[in-house]
């Protein structure tokens, strides 16, 4: 990290002068979630032992002067598609639009899905985001016969050695119109596979008829298997489109216990200013939690060609904080047909949020969108700073939110349970075995050909 970390750190150290923001640091009473503290950190056998005001003497060996930079636990990344990701070279989407993108995956899935195909570009994925400093994600997979036979399988296979590295979780993804076909005996068998892997329920939500049935349906087999629950929902600018609300009087309705995210929620965003806010309190009286997806919905939503697009896509967070809802943003896509690029960088997702959904003025504590809040509802460790715990964090050259909100790609040093990790990034080039003439499936190539 240039002048900063010379050396490395190696399982112990002394990082004095360091900017931690006060909402990341466990147990910061008397603290206001906004402040930005400047802290020494003492670090021994890979642990975090102290946190203590900076400029506190204690005579240790090796100190590393961080001369303000700004340290970070390691983020927590609550909605991905690992399956999905870096399939564009064989398999864009050549309008950019919502419908494609289903078609395009698709085909996709048929043509190529095998646990070879899946293992490479997950693998690759997970490499991204351990370089950049995530320590948990929570993928959606999808899970129609018979790719959850393959699938399921191969996650459970790749979190197992994953471990230690990044904690994962697996959610199962199927169109909620599926159960009005033969609804019972898909839902067991998927629910079972799930129950199985440890993993969480899920579907996608549409209007589609008998659609507080089939939620029920979804409820009923989370609560007879414990699982949490984790939905796409109205994933368009369709005002028709309220599914949200009937997932929230659902689980009033049948008493759900476990944990509830709704995912995406864009239509909320074009809903009449009543509407919305009684969607709002369900919301908070179910005690369901919200994920935004802004750089995929910012690529999806509005777009018609050779036109300007007016609406953002991205759902009320600010709203939704204010009524004491959990709130998140996740990374969602990455190079596929549904989001063309992102790279599992929280830190981008984070930048990019702040300019997409004004999470500034003040920039207050809304970095917990990427750490603390999805780390609870993951019920994983990560996400705090905590002393006891492993020595997990990310130490930026930028030495406020400015700086990082502005230069996001600076330079970054990533330290686990004590150690600088090697965050060279994987080459693209490893997944050109994977591609079909990766050239000429690119729609900007194809046009210079043409």
């Amino acid at each position: 990290m240039g002048h900063i970390l010379k050396a490395g750190l190696h399982g112990s150290g002394y990082l004095k002068n360091a900017t931690v923001p006060a909402c990341l640091i466990a147990g910061n009473d008397g603290l206001k979630p906004e402040d930005m503290v400047a802290a020494d950190l003492e670090i021994s056998k890979g642990k975090l032992v102290r946190i203590l005001p900076a400029g506190t003497p204690t005579g240790l060996h090796g100190t590393f002067d961080l001369d303000g930079s700004l340290v970070l636990p390691t983020l927590v990344d609550l909605h991905t598609h690992l399956d999905k990701g870096h399939v564009w070279q064989r398999k864009s989407n050549p309008d950019g639009s919502f419908q494609s993108a289903l078609r395009a995956v698709g085909e996709d899935r048929v043509a190529n899905w095998s646990a070879e195909d899946l293992r490479a570009r997950i693998e690759f994925a997970l490499k991204s985001a351990y370089a950049h400093g995530t320590s948990a994600i929570r993928t959606h997979l999808d899970s129609l016969p018979p790719q959850d036979g393959i699938s399921w399988p191969l996650f459970e296979e790749i979190r197992g050695e994953w471990a230690g590295r990044i904690d994962l979780q697996g959610v199962c993804l199927f169109g909620i119109d599926r159960l009005m076909e033969d609804g019972r005996t898909y839902l067991d068998g998927i629910a079972g596979r799930v129950a199985a892997a440890g993993g969480v329920m899920g579907a996608v939500t549409y209007m589609v008829p008998g659609l507080d049935r089939h939620l029920e349906a979804v409820f009923r087999a989370a609560m007879e298997r414990g699982l949490d629950l984790d939905f796409h929902v109205d994933e368009t600018l369709d005002p028709s489109a309220d599914s949200l609300r009937h997932i929230a009087e659902t689980a009033i309705r049948v008493g759900f216990e476990g944990r509830i995210v709704c995912g995406h929620c864009c239509s909320l965003s074009v809903h009449g200013e009543e509407e919305a806010v009684k969607t709002l309190d369900l919301l908070a009286r179910a005690g369901i939690a919200i994920v935004s997806l802004p750089m995929c919905n910012m690529y999806l939503q509005d777009r018609q060609a050779g036109r300007t697009p007016r609406r953002r896509g991205v759902t009320l967070l600010h709203e939704m904080r204010a009524r004491g809802i959990p709130v998140a943003v996740a990374s969602d896509n990455t190079r596929d047909p549904f989001y063309a690029y992102g790279d599992l960088d929280l830190v981008e997702v984070y930048a990019q949020a702040t300019r997409i959904l004004h999470l500034d003025h003040p920039v207050a504590d809304w970095v917990s969108t990427v750490t603390t809040t999805p780390a609870d509802i993951m019920n994983v460790s990560h996400g705090r700073l905590r002393p006891g715990a492993p020595a997990d964090l990310i130490l930026f050259q930028a030495r406020n939110w400015n700086e990082l909100l502005s230069r996001p790609a600076g330079p970054r040093e990533v330290i686990r349970e004590g150690y600088s990790i090697d965050s060279t990034l994987p080459d693209y080039r490893e997944l050109d075995h994977l591609m079909q003439d990766p050239l000429m499936q690119d729609p900007l190539m194809q046009e210079r050909q043409a």
